[in-house]
């Protein structure tokens, strides 16, 4: 809640104060898709680097850079330094996908949907209540530098709650949990707990050896993990989970201005129906509980009839007629994504091994960032037909991650029982 909080403060006001510097909007856009593909680059690599020098190391690491990088935006006067400013933040800005792999290791297979559908709906309510915040501060003078210097000093209080944490229980409670993932049968699993064992080797040497050679078998290491993705066969889960993200992306690509040209509705409304929509989100990882009771924990299941769901309601929102029908397909869409995020990464963490979570999940988050890229040019070309284009793609989008989801169904779900890791 506090990670998204203090980023959310800060965010929204990047334009506005890299504008008041004196920047063109071209250069603004250069160091915005910088950002991005550092993100793109380094989630895959900080992710396995958890996994080999743990959690809590790694944690720690990230949010102490993270608030370095806040703290220099709150002394940006240049645009250089502005640009400068970024780069920690998107080198080790991926605090929220190392503590989701935390939280994997303490809970076990049956819980995860429950519990990170939690996390992810407090993460919502810091993302709604921060640009509330941070709206504030742009009415006073030098607002910008206190947001972020404030944004900083979130961070090294969330330093402080990592240190504070009770780790040599949680160890026990994760070596528990481990003993539920060894079962898993596929060959990637096999990899990561071969890679477990070598874990333990490299902390050996890291506190025997020179730090030379601790960072030369570190990155052996991480290497080698990433190599064990790469040769593994999840490109189907991470295939779907690229389709989606550029599908609700194209969604909300053009989502203001199509309601402008098509219904005339102003951008103060349109920026209630997104807060709106994000509270709705919030509420929805709240629900999971029920959801995964119903379904008996078959989280394949769960995230076809979710996304199957996501499909037909962006369908209803190209095709709306009034604003009525705008908004129901914004509130039922804000609670299939929510339900489906969680699913696909409980997914991904289900199938590939709960051993190398960080890595699976950095992987993760690669893949919706190259959605991230990818969805503005698709959303650009969309729209030079008609201001439904961008949507009406991301529907055929999210129907093709549907069959590809049905093709691989045997793969899930074998004999009707609910036994993900079964090949």
């Amino acid at each position: 809640f506090q990670d998204l909080f203090g980023v959310s403060m800060v965010v929204p006001l990047l334009n506005l104060h890299i504008k008041s510097l004196g920047a063109s909007p071209t250069v603004a856009g250069i160091i915005g898709s910088l950002y991005g593909v550092m993100q793109l680059f380094s989630s895959t690599f900080v992710g396995c680097w958890s996994d080999v020098v743990g959690r809590r190391y790694s944690l720690l690491a990230c949010i102490l850079l993270s608030a370095l990088g806040y703290f220099l935006l709150g002394t940006s006067t240049t645009v250089f330094l502005f640009a400068f400013s970024r780069v920690p933040v998107g080198i080790f800005k991926h605090t929220l996908s190392i503590s989701k792999a935390l939280l994997s290791d303490l809970v076990s297979e049956r819980d995860r949907p429950l519990v990170i559908g939690r996390f992810n709906a407090a993460s919502s309510v810091g993302f709604i209540l921060g640009p509330v915040v941070g709206g504030y501060f742009t009415e006073l003078e030098g607002g910008f530098y206190q947001a972020a210097f404030i944004c900083a000093s979130i961070f090294i209080l969330n330093a402080g709650l990592v240190w504070m944490l009770p780790w040599t229980e949680e160890n026990k409670r994760s070596s528990e949990c481990g003993s539920i993932s060894n079962k898993v049968t596929d060959n990637f699993s096999a990899k990561a707990n071969h890679d477990v064992q070598f874990k333990w080797v490299t902390v050996g040497s890291m506190t025997s050896g020179s730090p030379l050679q601790s960072s030369w078998i570190q990155t052996a290491t991480v290497l080698k993990r990433i190599k064990g993705v790469a040769c593994s066969d999840l490109w189907d889960i991470l295939l779907v989970r690229l389709l989606m993200s550029v599908a609700v992306l194209l969604y909300y690509s053009n989502f203001g201005l199509a309601l402008e040209e098509r219904f005339g509705v102003k951008p103060k409304f349109t920026g209630y129906l997104l807060s709106y929509s994000n509270t709705v989100g919030a509420l929805a990882g709240c629900l999971l509980e029920p959801i995964t009771r119903l379904y008996r924990h078959n989280t394949y299941m769960i995230l076809l009839h979710s996304s199957i769901l996501t499909c037909t309601l962006i369908l209803l929102y190209s095709s709306a007629l009034n604003i009525w029908t705008v908004i129901l397909s914004s509130t039922f869409l804000a609670f299939s994504t929510t339900v489906g995020r969680t699913c696909i990464i409980d997914l991904e963490l289900t199938f590939g091994g709960n051993q190398a979570s960080g890595t699976l999940l950095g992987v993760g988050q690669s893949v919706t960032s190259v959605g991230r890229v990818v969805a503005p040019l698709l959303s650009g070309i969309a729209q030079e037909f008609s201001p439904c284009g961008p949507p009406s793609l991301g529907a055929g989008l999210a129907l093709v991650a549907i069959l590809i989801m049905n093709m691989n169904k045997p793969k899930y779900c074998g004999n009707g029982s609910v036994k993900l890791k079964n090949q």
